[in-house]
C-alpha cells in the first residue's frame, strides 16, 4: 500500500495528517510513504526529517494524489483534492461530510472513494477517543479567544473574564456538555468568570456538576432554559455535536437578536454547520462577523493555527487505528474494528 501525506491547502491550516514519527509506522509493514515537499512545514517538521524516518517526497499534489492508496490529510478535503484522487483510493482526515457540499459526496461516490473520518471513529462504549483531543483543544482555546474578543478593540463589550473586586466577572454560558464542551467551561472557571453549561442529558450535567462543585450553574437544554441564559450571557459557545449528522439548531435568529449588545458568540459546532441560527464560517484571518448586534466568531479550523500541537494529539490519539490499518490493510482493519468501521460504513460506497 501506498500512503500519501498531502501538504494542507485551506487558508489558516498548519496541521498535517501525519508526523515524521508515523512514518515508521506504516514502512515496518512493508507500506511505502510519500510525504508532499513542505506538508508539515506549517507543524514544524521538515522535508528531511520525513526523509530520515524513510518518507519519499512528493513534488506536487497531482503526484502525491495520483500515487496514495490512503491519504492521511488533516482537514477536509477540497473538491479539487476528491478529482486528484485514484478510483477506489481511501482518504482519512477530519472529514465532517455531514456539513459538506452535495457535490463532494457525489465525487465520493463516483470515484468510490472509502472515505475515514476520523471524527466517527467511535468505541463501544460511545468514546469517540481521536476526536476528543481535538474537542480539548478547541474548548481551551475558546478562553483564550473569548478573552481577546470582550475587549473594546476587537468590537466586544470591554469586560475582563474574571471580573475584579466589586466588578462581576463575565457570564458566560455553555451550550453542550460533551469534550468541547466540559473543556471550556472547566478553562472559563479558571479564568474567574461565572460559567452555566446546557445539555439535554442530565447524567452529562451530573458529571460535570461532580467534578467543579457550586461554582458551576448546570441546566437542562429546554428551550425555555436556553433563552433565559442567552438573554444574560456575555459570552455563549455552542458546543454540540452528534456524530455523523448535522449539528442541531438550538439558538434561533429571534433568541441571538434578544441577546445584549456585543455580546459574543463562539459556536465551535461550525464544523457540523453551527448551532446557532445565525452562524456562518469564517476563517482566522477574518475570525467575526456582527449579526443581530452580536460578535460572532465561527472558524471551523479552530485549531489550524496550532499546528504542531494539534498535529501531536492526532497521531496519539489515532495511533492505535493507524497501527491496525498498517498491520492489517484498510479493508481488513474495518473488519477487524467496530470503531473503524462506524467511521467508513457512512461514506463508503455501496
Amino acid at each position: 500500500m501506498i500512503v500519501g501525506i498531502p501538504k494542507e491547502r485551506r487558508p489558516y491550516e498548519y496541521r498535517v495528517g501525519l508526523p515524521p514519527a508515523g512514518v515508521s509506522l506504516f514502512l515496518q509493514h512493508g507500506h511505502r510513504v510519500y510525504v508532499e515537499n513542505g506538508a508539515g512545514v506549517g507543524a514544524g517538521f521538515r522535508d528531511q526529517d520525513y526523509g530520515r524516518e524513510g518518507a519519499q517526497i512528493a513534488y506536487s499534489a497531482e503526484e502525491l494524489f495520483g500515487r496514495a492508496d490512503l491519504a492521511l490529510k488533516f482537514a477536509r478535503p477540497l473538491r479539487e483534492e476528491l478529482e486528484g484522487m485514484r478510483e477506489g483510493a481511501a482518504l482519512a482526515g477530519f472529514l465532517h461530510l455531514a456539513a459538506a457540499r452535495e457535490d463532494k459526496l457525489q465525487l465520493i461516490a463516483q470515484k468510490q472513494l472509502t472515505a475515514l473520518a476520523y471524527e466517527l471513529v467511535q468505541e463501544d462504549s460511545g468514546e469517540r477517543p481521536i476526536m476528543a483531543p481535538l474537542s480539548q483543544i478547541g474548548g481551551r482555546m475558546a478562553v483564550q479567544i473569548a478573552a481577546r474578543l470582550l475587549q473594546n478593540d476587537h468590537g466586544g463589550r470591554g469586560i475582563l473574564l474574571g471580573g475584579l473586586a466589586g466588578v462581576p466577572p463575565a457570564e458566560v454560558a455553555v451550550l453542550g456538555a460533551g469534550v468541547a464542551g466540559s473543556t471550556a467551561a472547566a478553562a472559563f472557571l479558571e479564568a474567574g468568570a461565572h460559567v452555566t453549561v446546557l445539555d439535554s442529558e442530565l447524567r452529562h450535567l451530573q458529571a460535570l456538576q461532580a467534578g467543579h462543585g457550586a461554582g458551576l450553574l448546570t441546566l437542562l437544554a429546554t428551550p425555555p432554559n436556553i433563552r433565559r441564559v442567552c438573554a444574560y450571557a456575555d459570552v455563549l459557545v455552542g458546543a454540540v455535536a452528534v456524530p455523523g449528522e448535522r449539528a442541531p439548531v438550538l439558538v434561533g435568529r429571534e433568541i441571538v437578536a434578544q441577546m445584549k449588545p456585543r455580546a459574543l458568540i463562539l459556536d465551535l459546532s461550525i464544523d457540523q454547520g453551527g448551532c446557532i441560527e445565525t452562524s456562518r464560517p469564517t476563517d482566522h484571518g477574518s475570525p467575526t462577523f456582527l449579526e443581530e448586534g452580536v460578535l460572532h466568531y465561527c472558524v471551523p479550523n479552530i485549531s489550524g493555527v496550532l499546528g504542531r500541537t494539534a498535529t501531536h494529539a492526532l497521531f496519539m490519539a489515532a495511533y492505535p487505528y493507524l497501527e491496525q490499518i498498517a498491520s492489517l490493510g484498510l479493508a481488513e482493519a474495518l473488519q477487524a474494528s467496530p470503531a473503524l468501521a462506524r467511521a467508513a460504513a457512512r461514506y463508503s460506497p455501496a
